[in-house]
């Protein structure tokens, strides 16, 4: 626009800016992933479970353990090849040094190749050997672990592998992160569950029934309640249950035409049921992908 046309005065003209709009960032929504999770190539975050640093410490030394047993067992044959005669003295010193080489490197890389990232230790404590995206590692990861591993485990008598798991989130050790692995939990505990079956008569509402996401304390109490319900007094029952009733009555639509308990019962079948269906194709999806 123009400023003027008195004497020390000039036109600016108006500035066009010719750029393409940026996209905007409604549009490429960004995927938050903790660090308990791994990203599949369809971007959905799944659940894992990491072994922790104590776990790993224990197949660890499983495994070194067995290594140094098999190494002083083939020494000892050798020796008393050497003593007989058969052996000379600098081909026992050559295959001494080979014997090492194959012990720590190429065994646990065939072991952890062949076996998807299992060794003796790892099974012992319920754990495998994955990449970071969750999927079976290959000979490429494994050597690179069973390399960096004689450095940090047997050079170093395994403190710049417990440093480095103290301080990563997945109790990675250093060839871990190298390699771009960590070791996830193959094992995990049974759950003691109370299965509420639905209630008698609310079949046809279950199947269309639009129970939503109830509030985390919200949930563990109808849970709660559910569970130990039997063992309550029956006036504080009556009256837990109608107030848990009244909190959930938002979440569900529509509501059945029931009893406050019934009502408590019957949601409780049904997120159980449908967060069952949920965990179970997530499961699949983790074993197709971990093949």
């Amino acid at each position: 626009m123009s400023t003027g046309h008195g004497p020390g005065m000039t036109s600016v003209a108006p500035r066009v800016d010719t750029r393409a709009p940026r996209p905007s960032a409604a549009r490429h929504p960004a995927v938050v992933v903790e660090h308990d999770e791994v990203l599949t190539g369809e971007a959905v975050a799944l659940d894992v479970q990491p072994i922790g640093l104590i776990l790993r410490v224990a197949g660890t030394a499983i495994d070194i353990a067995a290594t140094v047993l098999v190494y002083l067992g083939l020494i000892l044959i050798l020796s008393r090849l050497l003593v007989a005669g058969i052996l000379p003295e600098n081909v026992m010193q050559i295959l001494s040094i080979v014997l090492l080489v194959v012990l720590l490197i190429v065994v646990p890389t065939a072991i952890e190749t062949a076996t998807r990232g299992r060794s003796l230790g790892k099974l012992a404590v319920g754990g495998r050997i994955v990449r970071l995206d969750g999927g079976a590692i290959s000979f490429r990861h494994a050597f690179i672990r069973a390399v960096v591993g004689v450095l940090e485990i047997y050079f170093t008598l395994g403190g710049l592998a417990l440093l480095v798991g103290v301080f990563t989130p997945r109790s990675q050790r250093l060839g871990d992160l190298v390699a771009g692995t960590y070791a996830e939990r193959t094992r995990t505990p049974k759950l003691v569950t109370h299965e509420t079956p639905l209630p008698h008569g609310l079949e046809a509402w279950a199947a269309i029934a639009d129970v939503g996401r109830l509030p985390d304390r919200l949930a563990r109490r109808v849970a709660q309640f559910v569970a130990g319900a039997e063992a309550m007094h029956p006036a504080a029952r009556l009256r837990v249950a109608a107030e848990l009733a009244a909190e959930v009555h938002p979440h569900v639509s529509p509501v059945p035409p029931v009893d406050p308990e019934t009502l408590l019962r019957a949601v409780v079948a049904v997120r159980r049921a449908r967060e069952l269906h949920a965990l179970t194709a997530r499961a699949e999806r983790v074993a197709r992908l971990s093949r």
